[in-house]
């Protein structure tokens, strides 16, 4: 295969992965984040405390990351046809990605408010700012740096689980690896989704680092 028959390929590939990642984070973070806060504020000693209720949200988080991602992808085939109507192309497999990331978001929240001093908490309760205002206005933004090194990461898996997609038929630069690198033995192909992938990734986590370190410098 020539390289003028391969760049179309590319191309298109890779704006699907984009896509499908960008959708996919956008969805993450409007269930992970308030699943997280949910999971620091109903805590024992938290703003407000459930024991029941958390526990229930921590054993739904904990399923939903002991799932690997290919099992997930095809246990949530009725849902994403349910949702949008088909199971094949990048659209359907934004339903997957954003159900197999938002619990390991999730997490990745719950342990950057954690990491919020309590002297800060106490401080605004002395204060007299309710529950929600200490939430909005001190838990997020004294965390802000750990929430976007944890977005990082996330985003990361969701390149990976992406990739994963393709095997059954999730579109982007998983699928054509499957469908030319593998089945038709295409090997120049495979290296250079590889190496894009790859490219991506590494964009990914320096963007990720700096925006990070600059609101840890803050």
């Amino acid at each position: 295969m020539t390289w003028d028959e391969m760049a179309p390929l590319l191309a298109e590939s890779t704006l699907q992965t984009v896509q499908m990642i960008l959708l996919s984070t956008l969805f993450t973070v409007l269930i992970g984040l308030p699943l997280g806060v949910a999971l620091i504020v109903t805590d024992r000693g938290g703003l407000f405390p459930s024991p029941v209720l958390n526990r229930v949200l921590g054993v739904i988080v904990n399923i939903g990351r002991s799932l690997p991602f290919i099992v997930l992808m095809i246990a949530v085939i009725p849902l994403t046809r349910l949702i949008v109507g088909t199971t094949i192309g990048t659209t359907a497999s934004v339903v997957p990605l954003t159900l197999g990331a938002a619990p390991f978001f999730a997490r990745l929240v719950e342990t950057a408010l954690r990491e919020v001093g309590r002297d800060k908490v106490q401080a605004a309760q002395a204060m007299g700012a309710s529950r929600t205002t200490i939430v909005g206005k001190v838990l997020l933004p004294e965390a802000m740096a750990g929430l976007v090194a944890g977005l990082t990461v996330t985003v990361v898996a969701l390149i990976s689980y992406s990739a994963m997609a393709g095997a059954i038929g999730g579109g982007g630069l998983g699928d054509l690896a499957i469908r030319y690198g593998y089945q038709r033995f295409e090997t120049t192909l495979m290296v250079v989704t590889v190496v894009v992938l790859i490219a991506i990734v590494q964009l990914v986590q320096t963007l990720g680092d700096v925006v990070a370190r600059r609101l840890a410098h803050h």
